[in-house]
């Protein structure tokens, strides 16, 4: 059974046409490596939202990236033209309506502008990305991923 949250998000992906289910794991995938071990899937294939905030507009910027990717702040911040920096877990629910460790990459509380998705994850058939909980994925493909969150193609590690 689906909680409030990773309800949210299975309504979007049904309203969006999508043929994609999000699943409630007996373990946890709050990290990638969690998640990887939880699905039996390897690490780059967990597609990890995470928030930064522009450092002088306090915007949220969403970076998709692969499991295994470490996000090179200063490549974002040239490729939105801001300063950016971590957000707190504060910032992050107050923005996303989701605590860090279960920040789907959609169905977010505000309008995220500025949405980047790890180029690496476009190599790889199939991905798995968070639901609204540290418990909650679904499956999806890379062009699923772009389609779903229009985000911007780059490279981030």
């Amino acid at each position: 059974m689906l909680n409030v949250k990773s309800k949210k998000i299975q309504n979007i992906l049904d309203s969006q046409g999508v043929a994609l289910k999000v699943i409630n794991m007996a373990e946890s995938t709050r990290t990638a490596a969690e998640a990887a071990a939880s699905i039996g899937c390897e690490v780059k294939q967990i597609a990890k939202s995470l928030i930064f905030k522009t450092a002088d507009t306090h915007e949220p910027v969403l970076v998709i990236a692969s499991g295994t990717n470490r996000v090179d702040e200063k490549k974002i911040s040239a490729l939105i033209s801001h300063l950016i920096k971590k957000a707190d877990p504060d910032f992050v629910l107050e923005k996303t309506g989701f605590a860090i460790g279960g920040i789907p990459p959609l169905g977010h509380k505000e309008t995220i502008k500025y949405i980047i998705i790890d180029k690496d994850l476009l190599e790889l058939s199939e991905l798995w990305a968070a639901a609204g909980t540290p418990f909650a994925v679904f499956r999806l493909t890379p062009s699923q991923l772009v389609d779903l969150t229009h985000g911007q193609v780059e490279t981030i590690a």
